[in-house]
């Protein structure tokens, strides 16, 4: 038979067991219910950032911004902006991103625009297919002087998810502005770029207008998944607990 201090020990190591575990399921509840909350602040962000977006898309078009205004130019304020520009295409100097669409795999055709200020902006004209890649395949959509309506856009100077640009090797897969402008020896570029509209290009080529606009916002099953695992610790503490107080009962 147990003896008497040898049983207060026991009864001791026991308690300050449950006394822990209770302490990191409260930490892990709060941190499970915290999570939650910011899913709730994170839908209120998307979906608020959805409805701007669909205003701007929406909105007639405005002057693209000048060079005094570059500096306030932001991904928050300005992004899928409905703008427009003129000048002449620096067609001798277009880049190729390698792009998959609706339309099926092929490349961007990235223009350079000269504006009557001096400075420029990057058009993304459109898709053309890769066997149209060679601009003299497209002779007819090799235009000079034109008027680009379109989605303001901001520079991806990180590259893809998979693969990085390549600009010793000419070899793109993101709309860096900065780097294509120092490749091509393009001056007082904008730190931004035009995806054309619809608007049909001579010859057809290259196809505007397949900007995707998609906001993943799943963020209302995140904070429901976070409050429900929160809930289950919760149940489990008080289940423990119960059981704890009836044994010692």
């Amino acid at each position: 038979m147990a003896s008497i201090p040898a049983e207060k020990a026991q009864r001791k190591h026991t308690a300050a067991r449950l006394m822990t575990f209770c302490g990191l399921m409260v930490l892990l509840i709060a941190a499970l219910v915290a999570l939650g909350i910011w899913q709730v602040e994170r839908l209120s962000w998307k979906e608020d950032l959805i409805a701007r977006v669909d205003q701007r898309v929406d909105a007639e078009p405005v002057p693209a911004p000048a060079r005094a205004q570059w500096g306030k130019v932001s991904r928050a304020n300005d992004e899928y902006r409905h703008v427009t520009a003129e000048g002449i295409l620096q067609n001798d100097k277009e880049t190729l991103i390698y792009a998959s669409t609706v339309l099926g795999p092929g490349y961007w055709v990235i223009t350079p625009l000269n504006l009557s200020d001096g400075t420029s902006i990057l058009i993304n004209r459109g898709f053309v297919p890769t066997d149209k890649r060679d601009a003299a395949t497209r002779s007819d959509g090799q235009v000079r002087s034109a008027q680009i309506t379109g989605l303001l856009r901001i520079t991806e100077p990180k590259g893809t998810l998979i693969k990085s640009n390549d600009p010793a090797n000419d070899r793109w897969y993101s709309r860096d502005v900065a780097a294509i402008a120092d490749r091509r020896n393009v001056a007082d570029v904008a730190p931004y770029f035009i995806d054309a509209d619809a608007t049909p290009n001579p010859g057809g080529l290259p196809v505007g207008g397949l900007t995707q606009i998609a906001f993943p916002n799943n963020h209302l099953v995140y904070a429901i998944t976070w409050f429900a695992l929160a809930i289950m610790a919760a149940g489990l503490l008080a289940f423990v607990v119960r059981s704890e107080l009836r044994a010692r009962a």
